[in-house]
């Protein structure tokens, strides 16, 4: 009962604290064992923080730090090259101002679903969603949600293929690809877009039936966007479309077809290709989404190197 008391009282203050501006790389071992300290006598902290702590979390490091660093960066060439504005754009004027909300967590999907990740999606798509909704007066409080329900829930976790890390961290334990039990991933999916499209319906008409509009708001943070200088939509796609399509191609047809007995050897951690061909199909297929962002986009690119910089020190936070 007592390790059970810790381990909620150390997630609630890290989210407190956190929430209040604190480096969660400040928090997590410092959280991490004041948990221990409810479950296991005091001087064993230091063993278990330096033996126990830092041995799982240098593990987890070397295992997922690729997805970290392409996905950041991937994310990060997405926002810089005008790709992200550039989808959610296209989204929003093909739903149309009726379906204001309906548009917001469409374009926010289909940017967590290409690979690109959720802090990128927020900056890319609220500035159009502000816009939207002030022209239309429609709550501005509602924006948050529409973005959470298009980013935070079916593409992150339910649809098959999806390279977001909480699909890949399973993958080398339970042995399977990005792709594994697609049937009931759709039928997760198909419910949590259902059910968070509907829920916002209702938050919706429930504020314009107490006539409550887009409220006073000053927007000094949101910034006029120029989409006449942007990727066509086609190209904004394209490394989205390659990153779903090769992580496929490789974990179903090529890696299995590969001569891989070496990695029962002791040097590569006697481990087999089931629990290790999915990582690294989307390793190459962010990679891969990566180039084809640098070499697609050149003419709007105004620092490609401080993007990927910023892209991979933007890596080290979610680790």
């Amino acid at each position: 009962m007592l390790s059970l008391t810790g381990i909620i009282l150390s997630l609630l203050l890290l989210m407190y604290l956190a929430y209040r501006g604190v480096s969660v790389l400040i928090l997590a071992p410092i959280l991490a064992m004041l948990a221990v300290l409810f479950s296991a006598p005091s001087n064993e902290l230091l063993g278990t923080y330096t033996q126990v702590f830092m041995q799982g979390m240098g593990g987890f490091a070397i295992k997922f730090f690729p997805i970290f660093l392409l996905g950041a960066v991937f994310g990060k060439l997405m926002e810089d090259s005008g790709a992200a504005h550039s989808i959610a754009y296209a989204l929003v004027e093909k739903f149309g101002k009726q379906k204001a909300l309906l548009s917001i967590i469409v374009a926010s999907a289909v940017l967590t679903y290409g690979g690109v990740s959720v802090f990128v999606v927020t900056f890319a798509v609220y500035p159009i969603a502000a816009a939207l909704f002030r022209e239309i007066n429609i709550p501005k409080r509602l924006i948050p949600g529409a973005i959470a329900v298009g980013a935070l829930t079916f593409t992150m976790t339910a649809m098959p293929g999806t390279p977001s890390i909480q699909n890949a961290i399973p993958m080398p334990y339970f042995e399977t690809d990005a792709f594994a039990a697609p049937g009931l991933g759709l039928i997760a999916g198909v419910i949590m877009f259902a059910g968070g499209v509907w829920w916002m319906q209702r938050r919706l008409k429930t504020a314009l039936s107490a006539g409550e509009g887009y409220g006073e708001h000053h927007d000094a943070n949101v910034k006029e966007q120029d989409f006449k200088h942007l990727p066509t939509l086609l190209q904004a796609l394209a490394p989205i479309v390659v990153v779903i399509v090769l992580n496929y191609v490789l974990s179903k047809f090529v890696f299995p077809i590969m001569d891989t007995a070496y990695l029962a050897d002791k040097k590569f951690g006697g481990t087999s290709l089931s629990a290790v061909s999915g990582l690294w199909a989307i390793i190459v297929a962010l990679l891969a989404g990566c180039l084809m962002l640098v070499f697609a986009n050149m003419k709007y690119w105004r620092n490609l190197k401080k993007s990927v910089n910023d892209g991979a020190m933007g890596s080290l936070l979610p680790i």
